[in-house]
């Protein structure tokens, strides 16, 4: 496993974190399906037994299920190999599954104190602000982050889904140390601002969806697209539908083909693309059971070739010239 260090935070992370989105179940709004407890559970601890030294959580997955599984996890691992943890703040739960925005300072506190207690720890490692939603609040919300950090609540701060701008403003009042972007061979706008800004001004990047929510693992097919859960957010999302859909999967077919050449995983490939990018620190990865981090963790110790990245862009450059066929991308809102 490589570590890279987390922006001037000085912490040393996995290339690989482990990502627990989908571990929240299907009983929210943008839940991935029912998850079954132990399998949750089981799929945290190998993820530290393999070497995976942070964890990426956020209040709202599963309205706190996901923390609470983290837990249950923690205490079957050894105190001195504890993951650190990360966590995020500003979506809250307004019943039936529905999830409201507020960065408010007696919510962010609220949230930090119930993230703490479902965590069950005294210190939360990295505490984002999710989403820079409602803006005119996001000064309020850092400014409650910082505040949190003097109090020792937790020991570094950063965002997640910021644009540059956002990020300018919030750097005026207290430096950031991370940024949490998606980024995927098949959503990319990161590259254009984003990454190149938080190079400059060494904010970690630490990216979620580098396997585009499964789509670049290679396990897709349609048939198994038709067949996802009422309760999948990804039902609803463009580029598991037509036309997108069908230009996705006949790229995934040309990445097999990468991967095969390499002795890879198109996993491998996928993950390995994201983390080409010296400015990025660890890319986040999901896994639902210890089967799927057991199918993705070799890409901790995989370094893409120049040769194999010129091909990659070719296969790249032509998913564009279908996308633009079409009429270009319609972005998923998460």
């Amino acid at each position: 496993m490589q570590f890279r260090t987390l922006g001037s935070s000085g912490l040393k992370l996995s290339v690989i974190g482990l990502g627990t989105w989908a571990i929240g179940g299907g009983e929210w709004k943008f839940g991935w399906g029912d998850q079954d407890e132990a399998s949750a559970v089981k799929a945290i601890v190998r993820a530290v037994e393999l070497g995976i030294n942070w964890i990426d959580t956020a209040a709202v997955y599963g309205e706190g299920r996901s923390e609470e599984h983290i837990a249950k996890a923690m205490e079957s691992i050894p105190l001195a190999d504890r993951p650190l943890l990360a966590t995020k703040c500003g979506r809250v739960p307004r019943g039936n599954g529905e999830i409201g925005i507020c960065l408010r300072r007696e919510s962010v506190i609220a949230e930090c104190e119930a993230s703490l207690k479902r965590l069950k720890t005294d210190c939360i490692d990295l505490y984002q602000l999710h989403w820079p939603e409602p803006i005119e609040e996001i000064e309020e919300g850092w400014q409650t982050l910082v505040d949190l950090k003097s109090q020792g609540k937790v020991r570094h701060i950063g965002v997640s889904n910021h644009s540059v701008s956002q990020l300018k403003r919030l750097q005026a009042i207290h430096p950031i140390t991370s940024q949490q972007p998606p980024y995927s061979m098949i959503a990319r706008d990161a590259e254009a601002e984003i990454i190149p800004f938080c190079g400059q001004e060494n904010i970690g990047l630490v990216c979620y969806s580098p396997m585009g929510k499964g789509l670049l693992t290679g396990a897709f097919t349609a048939e198994r697209i038709a067949s996802l859960s009422s309760k999948d957010h990804r039902t609803k999302d463009p580029r598991f539908q037509s036309p997108q859909v069908e230009i996705n999967l006949a790229f995934v077919e040309s990445l097999t083909a990468v991967a095969k050449q390499l002795g890879w995983t198109v996993s491998d490939v996928a993950i390995a693309w994201t983390l080409r990018r010296p400015e990025v620190t660890s890319a986040i990865v999901g896994a639902r059971s210890p089967e799927q981090i057991e199918q993705t963790i070799s890409a901790g110790d995989r370094v893409l070739t120049s040769a194999s990245i010129q091909s990659l862009t070719e296969i790249l450059s032509s998913r564009d010239r279908q996308l633009a066929a079409i009429g270009g991308v319609v972005k998923a809102r998460v």
